[in-house]
């Protein structure tokens, strides 16, 4: 036995763990390996009017657990709210956590997603069947943003000119910010003052 273990070089280690990092082709890309994330991805999009609905719901029953909020500390509730969060939406979206979510202007389609990360649409190199230029196997975020889109009642929302993603709020709860703003604009109208 001992013989057999002094015949492995370091050169034939060295072959052996370079075997394992090879360049993989196109058709088992990252994205192939996840296939089932796009395809859930592609569900949403499809059902995208029942999503914005429940979304609107859960936007508003959120609202109204502000006083809860508020009472226990937005700060305070960030870690369980966001690991709800994380868990829904990246089942749902593959979310990425940018902590601005945008999906109910972008047709249920996260366009974080999108290897370039453009927020206001698509690149110049999407294919001629609709998938991106980057992962050929993968469906454009933004064509299946758009069709997301004209199926959702405020679907031209998706018209609207997005702002840069803003990297401090990376990794927090989208849903506790949104509400946050919310109540303070609420707040703002029934005191008078001016938005």
């Amino acid at each position: 036995m001992a013989e057999h273990t002094a015949k492995v070089t370091l050169a034939t280690r060295i072959r052996k763990a370079a075997a394992r990092k090879d360049y993989r082709p196109a058709d088992v890309s990252p994205q192939r390996r996840v296939q089932r994330r796009y395809s859930m991805r592609l569900w949403s999009v499809r059902h995208a009017r029942f999503l914005e609905r429940l979304y609107n719901f859960f936007a508003d029953a959120f609202l109204l657990l502000h006083p809860f909020w508020k009472a226990v500390g937005y700060a305070r509730a960030e870690a369980p709210v966001k690991f709800v969060e994380k868990r829904v939406k990246g089942l749902l979206f593959d979310c990425r956590m940018c902590g601005q979510c945008v999906l109910s202007s972008t047709g249920m389609s996260c366009p974080m997603n999108c290897p370039k990360q453009l927020r206001n649409g698509p690149c110049g190199g999407v294919r001629a069947n609709g998938n991106c230029e980057v992962e050929p196997d993968m469906p454009c975020v933004w064509v299946k943003a758009w069709e997301g889109s004209r199926a959702m009642a405020g679907g031209d929302a998706i018209l609207t000119v997005q702002k840069p993603v803003d990297q401090s709020l990376r990794e927090t709860s989208a849903w506790l910010r949104v509400t946050a703003e919310a109540a303070a604009e609420r707040e703002r109208e029934r005191a008078g003052e001016p938005a």
